[in-house]
């Protein structure tokens, strides 16, 4: 089977056909150019897909992840990554060993075909010319020889005629020879040329043309060997990733496999478990008996007895309530409103509102409802320092239940320990760096590293102080150091008689305007007397500095504690700006308290403010 003997006349046909082979290799090499752009771009995908779901840093995302189904879910983000990785190198692969390859092929597949194409019309172009020759040689001998036979019949009729001359029949008979010359002479020249072109329409068929044929057909042969073995190539690049990828399959079914909903359950318990107690039983309250009712120690109800001096504390709760609180700001705090502010009269005038504004204080509520607002509030916490000033959380995380407070000082003190052990290094490295230019001076001045030494000497220093007090607050939380010292111990003798646990600076489940939170009291007598205990020791505290000036609008009446009351016209100081609960906080001399920001015009001090 020999595409030059049974083709030897299909030049044009082939020509089109290995055209048309590589038309179909290039369009191969498109198709491959398209999957690795596929592969590719859902490799991106995956990738951008992973890195959609994955925990920012620093949020609270990144510390839900710590529950076991969290973890397997950012196991399987991270096979995601290397899942997409292998269709990366399938891409690779796919571009090295099959589109770059059979690119640089078809062009010298190209060049091939042209030269042997070129090869065939040369023979081509040289057996026409032979052709041509032939034909020229062929028709100049027909045409020489009836040229001679025409000058044969001149001649004889020349000759029979009795009256032209002798010379006329001689010249005659002298032209019929010349041209029976150039006859023979045309036709041996035919004879050779016919010869010549017989050899080389011959040699064209039979050895040039098979010869450019067989070429072309094993070029061709070439050529569909090459694109099967691509499509193998093809194959094999995606056979070599399926083990990793199975791997990557295999390490998502053992992330989930390591899910652990006891684990999980646990973890939520240690994240949102506060240390309290729940609340004791409620007693019966005999409303027989109108004056001498009774409230249990652990009643969820803000109910104050009257005529009771002496302090009952019952439960945890009852043990934090604000010893370094003066007496009068104590009272304003604790019974500061809590409830939105009345709307400002209709009218200026005071007539249009005969009996005042509507009280911000609250009627007692039910026990039930009572004992539902305790069961679905969020346990709020805040030190005196906060309560006071209404600033941000605490340093010491008091406004947090107990739990998650030593949590939160744990963290802190494993954070300052690790930002210790890297000072500790930096300080280390300089030392070696100093010990080696006192050793060498050509490499540099050991003057110039002791600021730096001294400085991250200092660092150390403070964040061992740093490290040392929040160690005792995580000590003061787990119970291995007293809440107190001694001095303040003595000092609430009476208090500790009553109840001997330890006594926080914070308390908690009492609101005050600025988002606070006061202890519960059972009865107003027991705060009186525990703000008494502590008044001496803290009579020099300073009052809150001024921050502005209001005008009365309107007159209000203020019937609760906790509230002051304005006249109409009258100018006070502002000492604490409405928080956004609609009370601003005023003093008149040496009286403070809460009245309605819409009833007042106030004025700050750009300053005191600022300040």
């Amino acid at each position: 089977m020999s595409w030059g003997i049974e083709l030897w006349d299909q030049f044009d046909n082939l020509e089109k056909h290995t055209q048309w082979g590589i038309d179909i290799l290039e369009k191969y090499i498109k198709f491959v150019k398209e999957r690795t752009e596929i592969e590719l771009s859902y490799a991106k995908q995956l990738r951008n897909l992973a890195k959609k779901y994955q925990p920012k840093k620093n949020s609270k995302e990144e510390e839900e992840y710590r529950y076991t189904a969290c973890k397997a879910f950012l196991s399987t983000l991270n096979e995601m990554n290397d899942y997409a990785g292998q269709h990366e190198v399938i891409s690779e692969n796919m571009t090295s060993h099959i589109t770059v390859e059979l690119a640089r092929y078809v062009q010298e597949l190209k060049q091939e075909r042209k030269s042997y194409f070129h090869d065939g019309r040369k023979a081509q172009q040289h057996i026409e010319i032979c052709w041509k020759q032939l034909e020229s040689s062929k028709r100049r001998f027909e045409r020489d020889c009836k040229e001679a036979d025409r000058a044969q019949q001149y001649f004889e009729k020349m000759d029979a005629d009795i009256n032209v001359t002798k010379a006329d029949v001689e010249k005659a008979r002298q032209q019929a020879q010349v041209r029976h010359q150039m006859a023979e002479d045309s036709r041996a020249d035919y004879s050779s040329i016919l010869q010549k072109f017989n050899h080389e329409q011959h040699e064209y068929y039979h050895t040039h043309i098979p010869n450019i044929f067989q070429k072309i057909q094993e070029m061709e042969e070439r050529r569909i060997l090459r694109i099967g073995e691509s499509m193998k190539t093809y194959a094999e690049v995606d056979r070599q990733v399926i083990p990793i990828i199975g791997k990557c399959l295999d390490e998502i079914v053992k992330a989930a496999e390591s899910i652990d909903q006891k684990n999980d359950s646990q973890l939520v318990i240690e994240a949102y478990k506060s240390g309290f107690e729940p609340p004791g039983d409620i007693e019966f309250e005999d409303y027989t008996q109108p004056i001498k009712r009774t409230v249990s120690d652990n009643s969820l109800s803000n109910s104050r007895g009257e005529g009771k001096p002496e302090l009952k504390f019952g439960g945890k709760s009852k043990g934090k309530l604000w010893p370094f609180i003066k007496k009068n700001k104590l009272m304003s705090l604790l019974t500061s409103p809590h409830q939105p502010p009345p709307p400002p009269p209709a009218s200026a005038l005071p007539t249009a509102v005969p009996n005042g504004p509507q009280s911000p204080k609250q009627q007692k509520e039910p026990l039930s409802h009572r004992f539902n607002e305790f069961m679905t509030s969020k346990p709020k916490i805040h030190c005196f320092r906060s309560l006071k000033r209404g600033g941000a959380a605490p340093e010491d995380f008091s406004n947090l239940p107990p739990e998650q407070r030593r949590k939160k000082l744990q963290q802190k003190v494993d954070e300052l320990n690790k930002e210790i052990q890297k000072e500790m290094d930096q300080r280390d490295a300089i030392t070696k760096m100093k010990d080696v230019y006192l050793k060498n001076p050509q490499m540099g001045d050991p003057a110039s590293l002791d600021h730096k030494l001294t400085e991250v000497s200092q660092n150390i220093e403070k964040l061992r102080l740093e490290a040392q007090k929040f160690e005792a607050w995580l000590a003061e939380v787990e119970g291995r150091l007293p809440a107190r010292g001694d001095q303040a111990r003595r000092q609430s003798g009476m208090y500790e008689a009553q109840n001997p646990t330890t006594v926080n600076n914070c308390a908690q489940d009492r609101e005050s305007p600025d988002g606070s939170y006061t202890e519960e009291q059972s009865q107003e007598s027991e705060v009186k007397v525990l703000a008494t205990d502590f008044d001496d020791e803290f009579d020099d505290e300073e009052p809150l500095p001024a921050i502005g000036t209001c005008k009365a609008l309107y007159t209000f009446e203020g019937q609760n504690e906790g509230t002051i009351s304005v006249v109409e016209g009258e100018t006070l100081y502002v000492i604490e700006e409405d928080k956004g609960d609609g009370w601003t906080r005023i003093r008149r001399n040496e009286e403070e308290g809460y009245v309605p920001t819409s009833y007042v015009e106030v004025y700050l001090d750009k300053n005191a403010k600022d300040s």
